[in-house]
């Protein structure tokens, strides 16, 4: 049995469906809460895998949300040692920062499902699975491509939605972690992003497609946890 991190900024925000990937993987599995205090003495390179999720702040908050400073130093430390780290929208953001890339707002959100648009690399990698697979966004900062790193897949409304950086290095913009249960509490924990969307509409999306992408991730996240170099 090997040990994985997740660092979790909101509660109703956890590992969804990651969950049993990890566990059919042999990863044992603990969260991180970064209300918790426990981030100022994390041991940046002791798990075997870290898992950063996402959450409504940027990474320019730091000077208001100091954990975020000790997710960056923790992310930085990781990656220049190539341990074996995911992160997810926020996460994906602040791996971005810890790479010497800028991040901050797009001037728009990007809300809903849509399917990715995977380059050549993209398609040669484990996200080849979200091939034509609808999946979720919910955000509205954007990262720059960190030096070093390639770009694996865009959309129309975000140039830059997933990034690797190595076989053990994996950030992506967008959400492939909720079913549509989980959904219902982003829907009340985040009514204040839905604009004029209308959640019973987002209800209907999330059952059409969280089945489709639920069956990707796992076969996503198998495979890039299958890939991972000592």
């Amino acid at each position: 049995m090997t040990n994985a991190i997740a660092i979790r900024h909101v509660h109703f925000e956890d590992l969804g469906t990651l969950a049993p990937a990890l566990a059919a993987a042999g990863f044992e599995v603990a969260y991180a809460d970064v209300d918790s205090g426990v981030l100022a003495d994390f041991d940046p390179l002791a798990p075997d895998l870290v898992v950063v999720l996402g959450g409504p702040l940027g990474v320019y908050q730091a000077e208001a949300y100091p954990f975020l400073a000790d997710e960056i130093r923790i992310l930085r430390q990781r990656i220049a040692a190539g341990r074996p780290t995911l992160g997810i929208c926020l996460g994906s953001q602040l791996m971005a920062t810890a790479m010497g890339a800028k991040v901050g707002p797009s001037g728009h959100s990007e809300i809903g499902f849509s399917k990715l648009a995977l380059n050549d690399a993209g398609a040669a990698s484990p996200l080849r699975h979200f091939a034509g697979v609808e999946v979720l966004h919910w955000h509205g900062d954007t990262f720059a491509l960190p030096a070093g790193a390639t770009l694996l897949a865009s959309t129309d409304l975000c140039a830059h939605q997933a990034f690797t950086a190595g076989p053990n290095i994996l950030a992506l913009q967008f959400h492939p972690e909720p079913d549509a249960a989980d959904l219902e509490r982003w829907l009340i924990g985040y009514a204040g992003d839905l604009g004029g969307r209308d959640p019973r509409e987002f209800r209907k999306a999330a059952a059409a497609y969280c089945p489709s992408l639920q069956r990707a991730t796992a076969t996503m996240l198998s495979e890039w946890l299958a890939g991972l170099k000592p």
